[in-house]
Formats: C-alpha cells, structure tokens, sequence
C-alpha cells in the first residue's frame, strides 16, 4: 500500500482527520493531505522496514544506536537512535530533522555535535536528560548518502517524476513507521523538532502525520506567497520547491492541518530566510485555527533577537513546551 492509498483508506474510516469533531472537516483534512502527496512526486511503495545494528554504545547519560534502515526499498538509511541511560522505558521520542546549511557532510551527525548556529549542549543530550528517546537520519544527499549533489538529486528525481522533498518527507514519515515497532518508544507521545531545514521538515511532517503529538520548528517558519513577494526565493535550496504546490495550497492552509496539535514556531527578528511579514501573517491564521478549535494556548509564535539562529531564549522556550506537552 502506498501513502496515498493509506491517505484515502484513513479518509474512508474517519481517521486522518483535522481538528474539529465535525464528520465534514474530517473528510476535507484527509483528502488535503491525499492531494499533498500527490503533489510531492511519485513514492516508493510501502515495503517491509528492515533494520540493522551496526554498533551499540553507552556514553554520559544515554545509550547511543548506530543503524542501518531499509525505509524506502532504494537506498539504505544511516541512522541514530539513543534513549536515557536511566529508565526502562518506554520513553517518549522525538524525532529530530537536521538542518542544512550548505554542510552535506555533516547530516545526522547534528544530533550528537550540534552546530555553529544551534546552542549547546546538542539535542541529543538535552533530550535524553529530560528523559526522551531521540532518533535521527541522514536526508538525502547528507552525509553517509551522500555523493550525489542537492543540483544532481533535483534533477534525476523530476525525470524519475519524483521531488525530492517529497522523499525527504517519505523516509521521514516511514522513520517514524520503524520507531513505532519498538519496545522502548511510546507511539502514544511523539514529537518532532528541527533547525531550518529541519524546521520546515517538522511542520511539513505533522500536517502530513497525525501520529506527531508535539511539534518544534526553528527559523522555518516560513510564507510562501510572501517569500515571493520579498524575492527571497534563492535562500532556499532546490530541495524544497514542490511543482505545482501553490496551484493548490496557501503555506497557512497546510499548517492548519497540524492543529490543535501542540506546536511551537521560533524565528529570528532579522532571519532574512523567514520574512518576519511572513511569520506574522501565518501567526494570526493560526490564532484563528487555533481558538476556533478550543486550544488557543497550544500554539505559540515566538520571535527573539538575532538571524537564522537558535538563541539562548529559543532554547529555554522550547525545551519549557515539550516538558509541558509530551512530558506534562
């Protein structure tokens, strides 16, 4: 079964659905995500996940995984995954989306060293302490999938009839099919946190995947239309553009499809990679979504000082909200 039979079969059944309770809303919040699909390129079929250890090892306060995932049935996936030294779980997990910054060699190795533009200590001692497990895989073109460049990848996939942010977002959504299947994760309290790239891949999953719970994107927050407008097009890579998208979709209406969830969007004041006219706009959208369905308080727009960056006060932000929505 491929992701947009599964769309349509969760359609049928009542799942899938978006915020409101309403047989209707449900309905249209299914087949939202059905036509999202289909405008992110021909995917793989669902095959048999498959996984292999390739070294275990026990560092200050965490258990740290080296894998191997079968995810797409193309290519292998490197991945991590590690889980708090203390408690036998299962733990809450959160999926973490490296970013990109032009580093291709640097991938997954993000959750365990950081980055010049993320504070310290990194994600994966910050989160095991607060008592989750955290998992991370090199996206295509990143690190130990590399050799390929962004340009080469972009290329070969619109030939192939597939988009490559398209299949970032199908091993994502099947990473979370894998982690699902452990003993030492809880299905039932997942959430997803990244930088840039990594925020724009946390948002993007959550409305496409209602298994997320929580949601954290830094310095992603970003307006199509309005990223337009402000000609700020060549700050993303080609990674990202979707044909046909805005044929279909305003970047609000697929944002609304992750409430009432718990999210949490930080940028920067001078991110010229998030026009700030652009997170404005889709802040009052998501007020509006977001009290009509009862939960005014679970979406939080946060902009500090400084660029496309996490600061001191982001992190102490979000670490504060995922304490209260996957761990409260």
């Amino acid at each position: 079964m491929n992701l947009r039979e599964s769309c349509s079969r969760e359609r049928r059944e009542g799942r899938g659905s978006g915020f409101s309770s309403d047989g209707e809303s449900r309905d249209t919040a299914g087949k939202q995500r059905e036509q999202l699909w289909h405008l992110l390129g021909d995917l793989p079929e669902e095959g048999a996940l498959a996984s292999r250890l390739l070294k275990k090892e026990r560092r200050d306060g965490y258990v740290l995984e080296t894998l191997l995932l079968d995810l797409n049935g193309l290519e292998p996936v490197p991945a991590y995954f590690a889980k708090p030294l203390k408690g036998n779980g299962p733990f809450p997990l959160v999926v973490v989306n490296h970013s990109h910054g032009g580093n291709y060699t640097h991938g997954r190795k993000e959750l365990l060293e950081g980055s010049s533009y993320l504070q310290q200590p990194p994600y994966v001692e910050v989160l095991t302490e607060l008592g989750c497990a955290v998992c991370c895989i090199d996206m295509w073109g990143f690190h130990e999938r590399g050799g390929k460049s962004e340009h080469e990848l972009v290329k070969e996939m619109l030939w192939q009839g597939r988009v490559l942010w398209g299949m970032m977002l199908y091993d994502s959504r099947r990473l979370i099919d894998y982690v699902c299947t452990r003993e030492d994760v809880d299905p039932a309290r997942l959430a997803t946190v990244g930088m840039s790239m990594g925020g724009l891949m946390a948002w993007w999953l959550a409305a496409l995947d209602e298994r997320i719970g929580v949601v954290v994107d830094l310095c992603g927050q970003v307006d199509a239309a309005t990223l337009v407008a402000k000609r700020g097009l060549d700050h993303h890579g080609f990674y990202y553009y979707v044909p046909g998208l805005l044929k279909h979709f305003t970047t609000l209406e697929i944002q609304n499809l992750i409430t009432p969830r718990p999210r949490m969007s930080l940028t920067g004041l001078h991110d010229r990679l998030c026009p700030p006219e652009g997170v404005r706009l889709l802040d009052q959208g998501l007020r509006e979504a977001y009290a009509a369905a009862g939960h005014p308080e679970r979406w939080q727009s946060i902009m500090t000082g400084g660029g496309h960056m996490e600061t001191a006060e982001m992190r102490a932000d979000w670490l504060a909200f995922l304490r209260q929505h996957l761990l409260g």
